[in-house]
């Protein structure tokens, strides 16, 4: 996948639903680029313009145009569209 058309991943660090998320994005072979957020929910105003939230894990896929976050919702969505190893 050209790096223009990875997933890109905000994530906090150590974050155990960020890392839930990594966990598919890698077991399905998507590339993806992480995004590392400010710590402090009200400073993550790049994931708000983006997703209309605050939270974090979130991705943005430019191949399908989704834009989503909550990562059970992220896992499903990974799982679902790449489920042939990545695209």
């Amino acid at each position: 996948m050209p790096a223009d058309d990875q997933i890109t991943l905000y994530r906090l660090q150590a974050c155990p639903f960020c890392e839930r998320v990594v966990r598919a994005l890698d077991e399905h072979g998507v590339a993806y680029e992480s995004r590392f957020v400010e710590p402090m929910h009200s400073e993550r105003d790049a994931v708000a313009r983006l997703t209309g939230k605050r939270t974090v894990p979130a991705i943005v896929d430019p191949t399908t145009g989704v834009t989503m976050s909550e990562s059970a919702n992220i896992v499903d969505y990974v799982e679902a569209t790449y489920d042939d190893g990545g695209a």
